[in-house]
């Protein structure tokens, strides 16, 4: 081993190590907000009031848990969640799909401005469009319903732009091939594109999830009554039960009907986290 490899492993051994440091640190600052969750969910009443807050209860409080189902209906709350959530995410892969299809292999006229404005959709925050959104819900008798929480959702320009750059980097030869042997549109989508992509179309199918899951802004504009409230509004409900009949807040029954909603995603994403990592390489790469 000559001097000049000996001089480059000294240099990358710092490199190494400030990069180890960085990672534990922002690892850290990532996980602590749900290992905080988990332990103020477990704490009580009297350890919630002391001056300096512990990193540790001293008894595990499990009562706290069934508590949360006395103050809101969370299983309603759970299940217009789970429903509403999954017809975002059926709806906007079934469309998401061929639209990223045509905006990435098809030949029309005016698809790059065509898609061009799907960028521009992106772009625009849900503020701005709520209050045609909302003057539209309303003409169609769909506030504080099914209907009205999951219409608006089912487009998502981001699951579009992300799966239209993955099915560009597919190999021309592929679908050439695929037309050979007499595939067509939905064929060569289904048989060629989707299983060379399937670790993207998992972490945008995810992200579509989550992003339905913690949806907050317009179920609270619409939802009016616990028939179609979701359960980022309904944990609200729960700290507000209390803004009336008690000197201070129960965070800790805060904190465990909050854990309660957020183990879903925590479950997915461990299960998943596999493709969504492979999914999130491949996107850094294009």
């Amino acid at each position: 081993m000559n001097s000049a490899t000996l001089q480059i492993k000294k240099r990358l051994k710092p490199a190494a190590v400030i990069q180890t440091i960085a990672a534990v640190a922002i690892t850290v600052i990532i996980a602590f907000p749900v290992y905080w969750i988990f332990v103020t969910a477990l704490k009580g009443n009297e350890e919630m009031l002391v001056l300096y807050p512990t990193l540790w209860p001293a008894n595990f409080h499990w009562e706290n848990f069934p508590q949360v189902f006395e103050r809101i209906p969370l299983l309603r709350y759970f299940w217009n969640t789970i429903f509403v959530t999954a017809c975002h995410v059926v709806i906007q892969v079934a469309v998401g799909l061929p639209a990223a299809y045509a905006f990435a292999r098809g030949q029309f006229k005016g698809r790059d401005i065509w898609f061009l404005v799907v960028l521009g959709a992106m772009m625009i925050p849900h503020q701005v469009t709520f209050l045609p959104l909302y003057c539209i819900i309303a003409d169609l008798g769909w506030v504080d319903t099914y209907a009205g929480l999951i219409l608006p959702g089912t487009v998502s320009a981001y699951f579009i732009f992300m799966m239209r750059q993955n099915f560009r980097s597919v190999d021309q030869s592929y679908l050439d091939a695929g037309r050979v042997d007499g595939l067509g549109i939905l064929g060569t989508l289904w048989h060629i594109l989707l299983p060379m992509c399937r670790s993207s179309v998992v972490t945008v199918t995810l992200v579509s999830f989550i992003n339905g899951w913690n949806s907050y802004f317009w179920p609270k504009i619409l939802c009016q009554s616990d028939r179609s409230r979701l359960l980022t509004v309904g944990l609200v409900r729960l700290k507000e039960s209390w803004s009336d009949t008690s000197m201070y807040m129960h965070y800790n029954v805060i904190f465990a009907g909050l854990l309660l909603s957020i183990l879903p995603v925590i479950i997915l994403f461990f299960a998943n986290q596999k493709h969504m990592m492979t999914g999130y390489s491949k996107a850094a790469m294009k």
